[in-house]
């Protein structure tokens, strides 16, 4: 392999006897090189293959634009991933994160913070990705200074899920987690009530909204023969059946998938239960 480029300290692109070009990663790879020399393979620990052309270029614009410190900074956040996830991640990884965590820093210092919308989804789908975003804030924290808020560890966290062979039960959890991040902001928005994600109460209804969704992807839904219930329910609690009705329209919108009258039932209940732990706590 042959320097054609240094891209920083501990980067460089090299290129073989066929013109494939590969990008090296290795501590300190890049001092005292020069183009044209060749790399031991004892120099490297990571290498990335682009598949085509035009990736290589839009990966190398990266570099650019983006400080040598954020690469540093994302291989120990990979490190850690692959560590506790016991699998190794797909490495255009080091260029979708290091570009986020620089633009993120960027937002951040210009008081522009974006909130994650599906952040305690997440949370609770995804704990080992999730705990390697809460790393990502401490060693951003020791190796800049910049604290970044909480919700910036689901963020984090969506790269690392992104970043695995993503298998049936992967894309399945991310699509999961989706779902329930939308039913939550469907009650929310209805009952006109920010809720503490924190609280035991909301906490209680996202793990049943959990359980529902798997059941529904499942294609195992619950369904009963007792109308009786459902005709109860409707007497009792009828605010909370015409929101749980509103979820259902928007899932079977979205999934093109019907929600038996059984589970919508079940789902009236525990927004029903939200909204009188609500009151009960003001």
């Amino acid at each position: 392999m042959i320097i054609r480029k240094i891209l920083n300290p501990n980067t460089i692109l090299a290129i073989d006897d066929e013109q494939q070009e590969y990008v090296f990663f290795g501590k300190g790879i890049g001092y005292s090189r020069k183009i044209g020399q060749t790399v031991a393979d004892e120099d490297v620990n990571r290498v990335f293959i682009p598949v085509d052309n035009r990736q290589i270029q839009e990966y190398l614009r990266l570099f650019d634009s983006i400080p040598a410190v954020y690469f540093d900074i994302t291989q120990q956040i990979i490190k850690k991933a692959e560590e506790l996830l016991n699998t190794q991640l797909n490495t255009s990884i080091f260029f979708t994160l290091s570009d986020h965590l620089n633009f993120s820093i960027e937002r951040h210092k210009n008081g522009l913070n974006i909130l994650n919308r599906v952040y305690w989804e997440i949370k609770n789908y995804y704990p080992i990705e999730f705990s390697v975003g809460e790393y990502a804030l401490k060693l951003l924290k020791k190796e800049l200074g910049e604290i970044l808020p909480p919700e910036e560890a689901a963020n984090i966290a969506f790269h690392i899920i992104n970043a695995q062979n993503v298998d049936s039960s992967t894309s399945k959890g991310m699509a999961y987690a989706k779902l329930v991040g939308g039913i939550s902001d469907i009650v929310k928005y209805e009952l006109k009530i920010d809720f503490d994600r924190e609280d035991v109460h909301y906490q209680r209804f996202i793990t049943h909204l959990k359980f529902f969704v798997e059941r529904y992807f499942e294609g195992k839904m619950i369904t009963e023969n007792d109308s009786g219930l459902f005709e109860q329910i409707t007497q009792l609690y009828p605010k909370a059946l015409t929101i749980a009705f509103n979820v259902k329209d928007y899932i079977e919108i979205l999934n093109n998938t019907k929600v038996t009258k059984e589970e919508v039932a079940y789902l009236t209940v525990h927004i029903n239960r939200l909204m009188s732990n609500k009151t009960i706590d003001e």
